[in-house]
């Protein structure tokens, strides 16, 4: 996928993760073993909300970290936004699904006035965007004063004993979970 470029690289990801939409929940506790629950819980505590904040969760996916805020700070407005369609639909049809604002949108234009959010929460947003800096400019703009953006992604493993597990893991085990048949 790296090579992709502009709009080939946009349509490869949601063509990827609309294929992959239904079992995505499981494949990330499978890839992750388990450990991408704690992950999401740091990324909600590390955001600092409050009763009455208002969240938005970019790359929501099935909205997973949506979830989380909203079961650990309760009274907040959360809106989750992706431009994986597929990935919403499954959140939507999840146990609380219904309080969360769902909104198909791209991270490099994003469709919110300016200091609209207290924080912005991401999830493996980074390593697909073609735009990293128009990316993060999008999310200072509709932050407000004071405002927190907390991501959640991965860097390339230390080089250490586990190195070459954890590269047979990335390199084979996940993209082999990924091309997997599902119901889309």
């Amino acid at each position: 996928m790296s090579h992709l470029t502009g709009s080939e690289r946009a349509a490869y990801v949601q063509e990827m993760f609309g294929r992959i939409a239904d079992r995505y929940n499981l494949m990330n506790r499978l890839m992750t073993f388990g450990q991408d629950i704690g992950w999401r819980r740091f990324v909600v505590q590390k955001a600092a909300l409050k009763p009455g904040d208002t969240l938005l969760d970019l790359a929501t996916g099935t909205g997973d970290i949506a979830f989380e805020a909203l079961r650990s700070v309760g009274n907040i407005h959360v809106v989750g936004a992706d431009f994986a369609l597929p990935m919403m639909r499954v959140g939507q049809r999840r146990a609380r699904g219904g309080q969360i604002d769902w909104l198909g949108a791209d991270a490099l234009n994003l469709p919110f006035a300016d200091a609209t959010f207290d924080a912005i929460t991401q999830g493996y947003l980074i390593r697909n965007v073609i735009d990293i800096p128009r990316t993060l400019a999008e999310q200072r703009r509709i932050l407000k004063p004071g405002g927190r953006i907390v991501i959640l992604d991965t860097s390339p493993p230390p080089k250490n004993l586990l190195r070459p597990f954890i590269l047979v893991h990335l390199r084979y085990v996940i993209p082999l979970l990924c091309r997997l048949p599902g119901k889309n």
